[in-house]
């Protein structure tokens, strides 16, 4: 083979697997509907779970801005880069979260790196959930630190785990002590809906004196009280410490992460957060819009109570006609899912099956992605349905219908 034949090879691998990918031509803003190509369809699709993402508020906020600042951030925060409207975002951030700073990266995956390679090194261990988001999983690759995979929200699993790398117990892989132990797990799982226990965990990081880190990416502005996620409804913290992590492009339908805590959290992260540090900042166009997008949130619990209801009522609906939950499905652990969780997921286990179903769905006017791996364990691969405060109850019940209809 010459030059890059061997890339035309693995690429017929993955379309004889069923796991090869395209990109839709999408034609319209993100919504409840969107034109994909020649069609407008119903949109399952979408993390803007608020339906935010094209609301004409946030949109004049992002046109203000422009005028006024440009577009483009120019450089990173620490040179030129941390502008007027950023500045005014990571102030509201911290306010809204009740934390005395925050921190804005230029995406999700960029927040989840930078904490994890600034806070952990080659003498930390880290106990990391098996269904963690990528970026977590690769930020805890990244920091060097040695790696423990927990199985899925299995508290004994943890513990036991725990147990054996404490402040008293020499590592059995290095014969090294622990320097600090970290619990890392997102707070709502992208790809099942469900939820981790992190009551437990917290009091896990108190006996094991570790720091719990937590992605609310999927909670942020749907769950707890003014939508400031599922942290914000813990009664007390580990005494170890907690960091939060935050997306803005989901709920809040822009684009970017964010980290909120002490002060001294947030200006060390300043100082050694590589992909901070090393990163053009967020552009004005969607910290304005981010901003814009959270006073909205703040004033308007509405879309929320709405998000909940039609996602209770898919869930109702599906049950009732026996789809959800899938009664094979060792991934999803059902007492761990809210009732109004936003995402649902139809367990299916072939990938080929997954985008025949998604394309028939398609067919009928509902826009529902094919799950596979890698973004799935294989042999679970989905359709995942994603809510938003957008949907009415009409589409929500005749997206059931057809689901059970093609089933």
């Amino acid at each position: 083979m010459q030059g890059f034949d061997w890339l035309a090879a693995s690429l017929t691998e993955l379309r004889q697997a069923g796991l090869f990918r395209r990109r839709r031509n999408l034609l319209s803003t993100q919504g409840a509907r969107v034109r994909v190509g020649r069609r407008e369809l119903v949109n399952f699709a979408s993390n803007d779970y608020l339906n935010l993402a094209a609301d004409v508020r946030v949109i004049r906020a992002v046109i203000r801005a422009v005028r006024r600042y440009g577009c483009g951030a120019g450089a990173s925060p620490l040179i030129l880069g941390w502008s007027v409207p950023l500045r005014a975002l990571e102030r509201d951030l911290a306010r809204w979260q009740g934390t005395e700073s925050a921190l804005v990266f230029p995406s999700g995956f960029a927040a989840n790196l930078g904490v994890l390679t600034a806070l952990a090194g080659a003498q930390d261990v880290i106990f990391s959930d098996a269904f963690n988001h990528a970026s977590l999983i690769d930020g805890c690759r990244l920091s060097k630190a040695r790696i423990h995979i927990y199985r899925h929200a299995d508290l004994d699993h943890l513990a036991w785990l725990l147990s054996q790398h404490c402040p008293t117990v020499r590592c059995g892989d290095c014969g090294q002590s622990v320097r600090r132990r970290f619990i890392v797990t997102d707070s709502v799982f992208s790809m099942d809906g469900d939820i981790a226990p992190l009551a437990d965990l917290v009091a896990l990081a108190d006996k094991y004196e570790a720091t719990l880190v937590v992605d609310e990416a999927h909670a942020t502005g749907v769950f707890g009280p003014e939508g400031r996620g599922l942290v914000a409804e813990l009664p007390r913290l580990p005494s170890a410490g907690l960091v939060k992590i935050g997306t803005l492009s989901k709920a809040l339908g822009s684009q970017g992460g964010f980290v909120c805590g002490p002060r001294t959290l947030i200006r060390f992260l300043v100082n050694r957060a590589r992909s901070y540090i090393f990163s053009t900042a967020l552009h004005i166009a969607a910290a304005a819009g981010a901003r814009a997008a959270l006073h909205i949130l703040q004033r308007e619990p509405q879309r929320r109570e709405r998000l909940h209801h039609v996602a209770q009522l898919l869930r109702q609906r599906l049950s009732t006609l026996r789809i959800w939950p899938h009664p094979d499905a060792a991934s999803l652990q059902p007492q761990a899912v809210v009732p109004f969780s936003p995402i649902v997921p139809i367990i299916l286990g072939d990938p080929q099956r997954a985008v025949a179903l998604s394309r028939a769905l398609q067919d009928r006017g509902f826009l529902v992605p094919a799950i596979r791996p890698p973004s799935v364990p294989p042999g679970t691969s989905r359709l995942r349905i994603s809510l938003t405060a957008g949907h009415t109850e009409s589409e929500v019940l005749a997206l059931a219908d057809a689901l059970a209809e093609l089933l």
